[in-house]
């Protein structure tokens, strides 16, 4: 049986281990408020919110949303999912063509909080992101705080490795687990919406052993023979490196561009010579995974190995309380930004219902 042990991939600072923390001691100690890539236009048929909520799962909410609006839930969109164990803002959309819109005023519902109300001509789908800003607060610290001070100046330097975190992989990897039963029986899901999950899983797992490799090796940040780079702040802005750019050298050590790893699927890798290798090597007992992620129809993308926080920002609050803010684009993690910082425990757990 495959191991799915998010803990053991490896960390760019190894010294990480050597702090630990706690993290959401309460919701307010974990804040995300979400960044779209545009403006509602304030004209069309679909309302949109803007919703400060505490404790509360997305997905209700939308629920929520439609139900008050008696609307097909169908008809409420949003960017993404958000933790509940979180203060969180985010936008929403719901349809109100040939309906008589209700008051929203009169939505109230406990630690929920609608803070901007627009239109727009159209419904705000899944991934319509620029990304999040996250406000941290960690407790009960332990470490020498001149060695958190390194930590923290490394990650404003450096970046991180940008690991799809574990909420990608559901409880205790169960997503994966399925997965290769899925491509060992060739019995999928029937549901249109956990197959792409478990196909989504799929593919940054492999993404994840890859740059636990090219951590190891200590080029993870860095432009290797035959590598992929793709422009900072672009999704498929791809190009063959050549290590004899001078130029190039210097655009990955600016953060203008980052090395690659595969996102499995069907069509030719864009690697090449030293590059190529290391992912073949990686991939070489995984053949099943691969072959079932092309015959689902899964198309071959590259995604950055390397994670750049912007405007990030600390302040110890007390000898063992740290606050931290910064940005990150869609599709990354808080968590593979964490965890080049300290070796950290979820307090939620100890959380009441909200």
């Amino acid at each position: 049986m495959r191991d799915f042990d998010f803990s053991s991939l490896a960390r760019a600072n190894s010294l990480a281990v050597s702090c630990s923390a706690s993290i959401r001691h309460q919701h307010g100690s974990f804040q995300v408020d979400e960044v779209l890539p545009f403006q509602p236009d304030g004209e069309g048929g679909h309302v949109w919110l803007k919703i400060r909520k505490r404790g509360i799962n997305t997905d209700w909410l939308a629920n929520e949303l439609a139900r008050f609006a008696e609307v097909p839930q169908v008809a409420v969109g949003y960017a993404g999912l958000k933790d509940r164990h979180a203060v969180t803002t985010q936008w929403f959309s719901i349809k109100v063509e040939g309906v008589t819109e209700p008051e929203w005023s009169e939505f109230k519902i406990a630690n929920i909080e609608i803070i901007e109300q627009t239109r727009h001509g159209k419904k705000l789908k899944r991934g319509v992101l620029a990304g999040n800003t996250f406000d941290l607060h960690l407790t009960e610290m332990t470490g020498d705080l001149e060695l958190w001070q390194e930590h923290l100046e490394l990650i404003a330097q450096q970046g991180v490795p940008n690991y799809f975190a574990e909420q990608r992989f559901g409880r205790q990897a169960n997503n994966l687990h399925a997965v290769g039963n899925w491509f060992l029986t060739g019995k999928g899901p029937k549901k249109r919406q956990q197959k792409s999950m478990y196909l989504s899983s799929a593919r940054s797992w492999l993404f994840n052993l890859i740059l636990d490799q090219r951590v190891k090796s200590g080029n993870w940040n860095q432009a290797i023979e035959g590598d992929v780079m793709l422009l900072a702040g672009t999704k498929a802005s791809l190009f063959n490196a050549e290590l004899t750019d001078t130029n190039l050298l210097s655009r990955v050590k600016t953060m203008d561009i980052h090395p690659t790893g595969p996102l499995w699927g069907k069509g030719q890798s864009l690697t090449q010579n030293d590059c190529l290798a290391i992912e073949e090597q990686v991939l070489l007992t995984w053949n099943d995974w691969q072959s079932g992620l092309e015959k689902a129809g899964m198309k071959q993308e590259r995604r950055a190995l390397r994670l750049y926080p912007q405007y990030f920002e600390w302040k110890y609050i007390a000898d063992n309380e740290l606050q931290l803010r910064f940005f990150l684009p869609a599709g990354s993690y808080a968590t593979a930004v964490m965890r080049e910082l300290a070796v950290l425990s979820d307090a939620s757990k100890r959380l009441p219902a909200a």
